[in-house]
């Protein structure tokens, strides 16, 4: 077989042409060897993960750190050659490279390109390693060896809200994955979160904070990333000191093996977010308390936290005891530090010299802890406030900290890249970063040629002051497509040709060439990954974010289109009704379930394959739930028209497809609600914790955070899941209630009963959330028979 990487040299890899050189880049990647393992270490921690993820072949490779800048210099590389006359057992590989990420990242490098071999989480079908020759058989590269060289020094991983959405019940054991995972593809600067709130404590309780005041100041295990931001308190609280120990053993672990991979650790800082006691406490103190965040009537026993003013000299005395308090706890791993005090919170006035002294006073607390501190801000509030946040304003910010001692994430690049309308951030280090992601929804969804040239236009542009790659999604584990390619561009030099990318990409993730699939995936580049209408995309399919309206009526004169209207260069649900939401739609329907036809055309034989598995019962329920909008809009059509007999066959056949999906999902260990749930009560160790973790779990993903009788949470839905379990058992009964109360409507000749409606699931909800019933965490059925069964019914 020929190496796939000759499809590719000529486009993309060699050679780099623009390697960075500036002395700022310089200057911090020199981070990466300030506080990095040993040589030693670093390689036993690369041996180490091949052992976990290949142990057939622990001895098929050795890994070297180019600890005398032999091979890679000034630059961050890796390099991969041949060991010749290597006996039986002994190593026929040889990687080195500047730190473990990079031995790692060439291992999984030549896995993939020469070895055809793919690695996914394993939410979203693992890994394939079935192609990778046995030992003494592994192909050899080029006799000059292949060097990849970084373009830019840094890799970033993960949003602070993935913390909360996808990482909350992780074990060790689901850490070590990950971490090998994130070495594997590159990453070399992730956040670390754990186990701060017990750093907290300390801090909080030497400024005479009790323990009963931080109870009201903590958030619950799943709701910990909007109190640390200072969205809300107490909320699904209080932190036991068992979770506080817990994580905080977690913490260290994580960072440990971060280190040993040569990883920098970004760590947390403080961004002025205050218990309440703390204004009794210091009245002289510049404390403000906040405004509302989302609650349903200003609920202050949830709501409107207090924020102590960085000008006070009390921020720099709480920001410098956290930072000590770190260090103490973790060893001096890191000058870099997150802090986000202007997210979502918007200051005072915009008059630039306070802005900037504001700044100044936030650093100068991270500064007084670490001398050397570099602050690292999500550039989220200059997309998000864009109306305070201009060009004055943001130079006042930006420049209100050394040029070098902050790096700003360009967090939304993929749709709404902020280093072209901000002369690349006025001078100041950023991260080329995706979002992707929001509230750990599962759709299909991506952008592939935005990333694919993104980063590269960013970084060949005039003055580009890019000095990394990122991806920080609210959630994780779904659309490994998106992410893979997305990590690769840490290694990018040159554009990258999607479409012969995605034949490399199919090949890799089957571990063969399937005409049908290759067929498939040209389909879903140019539909489902290809969303270039701008839009945030948030999952608010009918089905998991039910919509809370009085339906159309004849008498109101409104009207739904049924169909699939093509606007504007993009498909979207159109309906009169301005008052009914609509879901995301950006691309033709029957184009992708002609992609999926093609995935089940693929034939039974590749369903013994999870990756493959994972693919059909996705896309299958892509198509599955955007057919639901439509007969969802037929329903209210229906009902407007005064037609009992038309509204009973489309809300049993929207029914009828919860009910199916739920089958679907129920068939592949990565649908499933009980996993979650499972892995949530796994980390209790008395019944009250397995009972307020349960309900923790079974709240984020419905309806968080309060309500009234008939006023449902502003976030009702936004974490929704197409989970089975979650379907069957929450999405199916409150839809079933909506459409009984329309149809009584219709026989009563009587106005629909809303306020009856919504006392009625918000009840339901809320009892849901507070029952402890098991779901299965093993996989039930044959997907791809499911899956075929299904398209029968539904497209044929």
């Amino acid at each position: 077989m020929r190496p796939l990487y000759v499809l590719f040299l000529s486009l993309t890899l060699l050679p780099f042409s623009f390697p960075w050189r500036s002395s700022l880049e310089e200057e911090l990647a020199s981070k990466l060897y300030k506080r990095r393992a040993s040589p030693e270490m670093q390689e036993t921690a690369t041996s180490q993960l091949l052992q976990r993820l290949l142990p057939s072949h622990a001895s098929s490779f050795q890994f070297q750190i180019d600890s005398s800048k032999g091979i890679c210099g000034k630059s961050i590389c890796f390099y991969i050659s041949n060991i010749y006359n290597s006996k039986r057992g002994q190593p026929e590989i040889l990687i080195q490279g500047t730190t473990g990420v990079e031995l790692s990242s060439g291992l999984h490098w030549y896995l993939k390109y020469w070895c055809v071999a793919h690695i996914s989480w394993n939410k979203t079908g693992g890994v394939q390693l079935g192609s990778v020759p046995p030992p003494g058989s592994l192909p050899r590269v080029d006799k000059k060896g292949v060097k990849i060289v970084r373009p830019v020094p840094w890799s970033y991983y993960q949003n602070v809200v993935t913390s909360s959405y996808s990482f909350v019940w992780w074990d060790w054991e689901r850490w070590e994955r990950e971490i090998d995972w994130m070495a594997l593809q590159g990453i070399n600067l992730p956040l670390a979160f754990n186990g701060q709130e017990y750093l907290w404590q300390k801090v909080f309780m030497d400024f005479n904070v009790s323990r009963e005041d931080l109870n009201d100041f903590f958030g619950g295990p799943a709701f910990l990333a909007w109190a640390r931001m200072g969205n809300l308190h107490g909320w699904g609280g209080p932190l036991s000191e068992n979770w506080l120990d817990q994580q905080s053993i977690l913490q260290k672990l994580i960072v440990t093996r971060m280190m040993e991979f040569g990883m920098i650790p970004v760590l947390p800082s403080f961004s002025g977010n205050v218990p309440a006691a703390l204004k009794k406490l210091y009245p002289s103190a510049k404390i403000t308390r906040l405004g509302d965040w989302n609650t349903v009537d200003g609920d202050t026993r949830w709501c409107c936290t207090y924020l102590l003013d960085p000008s006070d000299p009390l921020f720099v005395e709480i920001g410098k005891a956290f930072i000590n308090y770190q260090i103490q706890e973790y060893g001096d791993v890191t000058d870099i530090y997150n802090c986000d005090t202007f997210n979502e919170n918007t200051p005072p006035t915009n008059e630039p010299s306070y802005i900037s002294s504001l700044g100044a006073a936030i650093y100068k607390a991270m500064s007084q802890g670490n001398k050397d501190a570099i602050w690292l801000m999500q550039g989220w509030l200059f997309y998000s406030d864009a109306s305070f946040w201009k060009p004055p304003q943001m130079k006042a910010l930006l420049h209100s900290v050394p040029i070098g001692k902050m790096i700003v994430l360009d967090l939304f690049a993929d749709v709404k890249p902020i280093w072209k309308q901000s002369s690349q951030f006025y001078g100041v280090p950023y991260v080329w970063c995706m979002l992707h992601n929001f509230g750990g929804n599962i759709e299909m969804y991506g952008i592939l040629d935005a990333i694919s040239s993104g980063p590269i236009d960013a970084r060949t542009s005039s003055n580009s002051t890019m000095v990394g790659v990122g991806m920080c999604m609210e959630g994780i584990e779904h659309n490994p497509v998106v992410y893979e390619l997305m990590s690769e561009m840490a290694f990018r030099n040159v554009k990258i040709q999607v479409k012969e990318w995605l034949k490399s990409y199919s090949n890799r993730r089957y571990g063969r060439t399937i005409a049908e699939v290759d067929e498939a995936w040209q389909i879903l580049y140019h539909t489902v990954y290809n969303c270039t209408d701008g839009i945030a995309d948030h999952n608010n399919d009918y089905i998991v974010e039910f919509p809370d309206i009085s339906p159309p009526t004849k008498q109101s004169h409104l009207s739904i289109r049924r169909d699939l209207s093509y606007v504007n260069h993009r498909f979207s649900l159109r309906e009169v009704a301005s008052q009914l939401p609509q879901p995301h739609m950006w691309y033709s329907q029957k184009e992708v379930v002609n992609a999926l036809k093609l995935f089940l055309d693929a034939g039974s034989s590749m369903s013994g394959s999870l990756t493959f598995r994972y693919d059909v019962v996705d896309l299958t329920r892509q198509a599955l739930s955007k057919l639901a909008n439509q007969v969802y809009l037929d329903a209210l059509t229906a009902y407007g028209a005064n037609n009992l007999n038309t509204l009973t066959l489309h809300s049993q056949k929207f029914l009828g497809i919860i009910k199916d999906l739920d089958t679907l999902l129920a068939s592949d260990d990565n649908f499933l609600l009980g996993t979650w749930l499972e892995d949530a009560k796994s980390l209790a160790m008395t019944s009250s914790e397995r009972k307020q973790y349960e309900w923790n779990a079974r709240t984020q993903v419905t309806m968080w955070y309060d309500n009234t009788k008939i006023n449902q949470s502003i976030l009702h839905d936004y974490a929704n899941k197409y989970w089975s379990g979650l379907l069957k058992d929450y999405y199916l009964p409150r839809a079933s209630t909506y459409f009984n109360l329309l149809s009584q409507s219709l026989k009563e000749n009587k106005s629909f009963k809303i306020e009856e409606w919504r006392a009625t699931w918000i009840s339901y909800s809320n009892t849901w959330q507070s029952s402890t019933n098991n779901y299965s965490v093993k996989a039930i059925g044959d997907a791809f028979a499911i899956s075929k069964s299904l398209f029968r019914k539904y497209f044929s």
